[in-house]
């Protein structure tokens, strides 16, 4: 598909009340306003393509990018091209989906490692929700890497922008998730944190409580194992 092609389509699958339920979300800007089941059904019709991604990212239309994301290959993106994608991310949807991108390309650690200390909320943002994508995968990483990040998570959460303070609370989590012993730390660490403040504006969304829902996602995985066990 081209980029008029899919512009197209986007204007079209565009609803006024997605347009206004995103705008309470903080999305600003031109959108159309386009459901996420349907930017699903157009990835899956274009699969991956990174120089289409790159089009569409140059469009400034938020769900132009949001599919951008959905589309890149990260086998291809270059940290030129993260980065400045990066410096475009205004708002907490956009840094989420292009996290996942950053996760997967090669240079994940280096970008994470470079962005949670950022000084920008959106970069920041990106980069602790770039940690739990890479706390998700089976990469290798020992739990000591992983155990810093709790430390800092901990000692700094509090203190943190508005945005980074809920990322860093998903980063928590999905550390805990991760293995039984980081599992324990994490728990523990959750504990001695206590409630996460973060302003959702006007939706009703609320950021999780870590501990109950790290216990809740690693009983659900023990149990899927268990299974799955059995099946064998």
């Amino acid at each position: 598909m081209t980029k008029t092609e899919v512009m197209k389509e986007l204007r079209v699958n565009g609803t006024a009340q997605n347009r206004k339920v995103y705008r309470r979300h903080g999305i600003r800007g031109e959108l159309f306003g386009v459901s996420y089941a349907a930017l699903g059904k157009l990835q899956k019709r274009i699969k991956t393509d990174q120089s289409l991604a790159e089009q569409l990212w140059a469009t400034g239309n938020h769900d132009a990018r949001v599919l951008a994301t959905m589309i890149a290959d990260t086998s291809k993106i270059g940290v030129r091209t993260l980065n400045a994608w990066a410096k475009d991310v205004d708002n907490r949807g956009l840094a989420g989906a292009l996290s996942n991108v950053v996760a997967a390309a090669p240079s994940a650690k280096g970008r994470m490692e470079k962005w949670t200390v950022s000084k920008n909320e959106m970069i920041a943002c990106m980069g602790w929700h770039t940690l739990a994508s890479i706390a998700r995968q089976d990469n290798g990483l020992g739990d000591a890497y992983f155990s810093k990040y709790l430390e800092t998570i901990e000692s700094k959460i509090h203190t943190g922008k508005n945005w980074v303070k809920h990322a860093m609370n998903n980063a928590l989590i999905s550390i805990g998730v991760r293995n039984p012993a980081l599992e324990k730390k994490a728990i523990a660490a959750a504990r001695r944190i206590g409630g996460v403040e973060v302003d959702h504006g006007e939706t009703g969304c609320k950021t999780p409580d870590a501990a109950a829902y790290i216990k809740k996602t690693a009983a659900h995985h023990r149990k899927k194992a268990k299974k799955a066990r059995k099946a064998r």
